[in-house]
């Protein structure tokens, strides 16, 4: 048996028979250079192995791991072990294992949007969009979004999720950078493998696909208004009951963090109760809208993943006092003829996404009824509505990262229920782009958009066709 292989077993014997004796109980161990046998005392022919020192549990001695203990020889040059080499070895066993603490367990993260709007020609100077106040006259650079969020799970069945934005403007208020909430929620799990959960809080409503989609993974820089005129947004305060199996839940997790642009898990089924008049505005009726949502995202066999799934949301939408409006110089202030609930508010929509791998297809429409202002009647009381788009996308990944362009038309004829009097919203808008991501944390995008749509700012809402240069560059940390 050869020196190194007899002093491993020497090592583990001589640790078991020190945990018999006391702690502070050290024994010097010598080998035979004939016999090869192991002895306590030294002799004639006998090398000196080291000294070794009592290890208080058995189960560590057997887990440390072992020094060189071979004596010292000329050929190799190493030197005995001593007790400062087994104290080392010692100090390398694996402490304890102690659970994390909640705040542990919080991570931290956020994006930044620097938006510009350039008019080109027409009538751009009286654009007016809900889903970017910084078009239009006198305008420049702006903070669209400056998010933060705070998340993580604080067990193994409570997760949290708060996000602020600090690029709010107050309704009316020349004064920009307000902090305001986004969502403050909570997910509860029923099971270990979080298929079952129910979201409590303010949080993203599940009404269509793009809406839930993250404004820091959209291509495009706004959402489409008709959908988004359901849910300006995208939140209100609620219970949404969420189902998703575990291996699709993979599937929604991959789509986002590869770069296809998913929107996220908001579970194959949904079913939601929330107050109906949107994120940050108090209730106003004693009635409580209703949503459902369904959505599959397919993988076929050469890798391309295809989603379609539908929603619907139903309840009554209080809308706010009306005020004076003059057409043809005629002045009135409009009838509510809703009942002390508000007007009916219902909508459908349905959505294919055929993921850009390399090319894809995005298209959503939606059809519903909700309130909206009656000029030939002077009163608002709930009217049809319906409108949707489609865009189509090229992702190419290269050694200058990635880079998507595409090109999205959307039309909405219905009403925007959120400003003052319910006026109608007529739109029809053509839009060209690219979005460049040299990195995970930048991203740039610029775009050409053809507009016509109602400006909602004034009455008689007259329609403005304007076209203007969009650039936007994105932090991402």
């Amino acid at each position: 048996m050869k020196k190194k292989a007899l002093a491993t077993i020497f090592w583990t014997m001589g640790a078991n028979a020190m945990a018999e004796t006391a702690p502070t109980a050290t024994v010097e161990l010598y080998v035979d250079r004939k016999t090869q046998q192991i002895f306590a005392q030294p002799g004639p022919g006998r090398d000196r192995l080291g000294t070794f020192a009592r290890i208080e549990d058995k189960q560590a001695a057997a887990t440390v791991p072992l020094p060189s203990l071979a004596p010292a020889s000329p050929a190799d040059g190493r030197t005995p072990a001593t007790t400062a080499d087994v104290a080392q070895a010692g100090s390398a066993a694996p402490a304890a294992k102690t659970d994390k603490k909640w705040y542990d367990r919080i991570s931290l993260r956020g994006y930044t949007q620097l938006r510009y709007n350039h008019e080109l020609s027409g009538d751009a100077a009286l654009l007016r969009a809900p889903g970017d106040r910084f078009i239009g006259s006198n305008q420049g650079f702006g903070i669209r979004r400056a998010r933060l969020v705070i998340s993580g799970d604080l067990n193994n069945y409570v997760s949290l999720y708060l996000q602020p934005d600090f690029a709010s403007t107050p309704s009316g208020s020349s004064t920009t950078h307000f902090g305001q909430l986004r969502d403050a929620y909570a997910d509860i799990y029923f099971d270990p493998d979080k298929e079952w959960r129910v979201r409590a809080g303010q949080s993203k409503i599940p009404y269509g696909w793009e809406n839930l989609q993250s404004s820091q993974n959209r291509i495009a820089p706004d959402r489409a208004d008709a959908l988004n005129s359901g849910v300006r947004d995208e939140r209100d305060i609620g219970l949404i009951f969420y189902y998703t199996p575990k291996p699709i839940a993979e599937r929604f997790k991959y789509l986002v963090q590869s770069g296809l642009k998913g929107s996220g898990d908001y579970g194959v089924l949904g079913l939601g109760f929330y107050n109906g008049q949107g994120a940050n505005r108090s209730e106003q009726n004693n009635s409580l809208h209703t949503v459902a949502h369904f959505t599959y995202p397919f993988k076929f066999a050469n890798g391309q993943y295809v989603e379609v799934g539908a929603s619907a949301y139903t309840g009554r939408f209080k809308v706010g006092t009306p005020a004076p409006i003059t057409v043809n110089g005629q002045t009135f202030t409009p009838t509510d003829a809703s009942s002390a609930n508000g007007s009916l508010d219902q909508r459908v929509a349905a959505h294919f996404i055929y993921y850009p791998q390399p090319f894809g297809i995005q298209a959503e429409w939606t059809v519903g009824r909700g309130p909206q202002l009656d000029l030939t009647e002077r009163r608002i009381r709930s009217r049809s509505l319906r409108g949707g788009y489609v865009q189509a996308m090229y992702k190419m990944d290269g050694s200058y990262g990635s880079l998507i362009p595409y090109v999205k038309w959307q039309t909405f004829r219905g009403a925007s229920k959120f400003d003052t009097n319910a006026p109608q919203f007529l739109l029809d808008e053509t839009e060209v782009g690219m979005e460049w991501r040299p990195s995970s944390t930048l991203e740039i995008s610029v775009a050409y958009a053809n507009m016509r749509r109602s400006n909602l700012t004034a009455a008689p809402y007259a329609r403005v066709n304007g076209d203007l240069l969009r650039m936007q560059l994105q932090i991402s940390y």
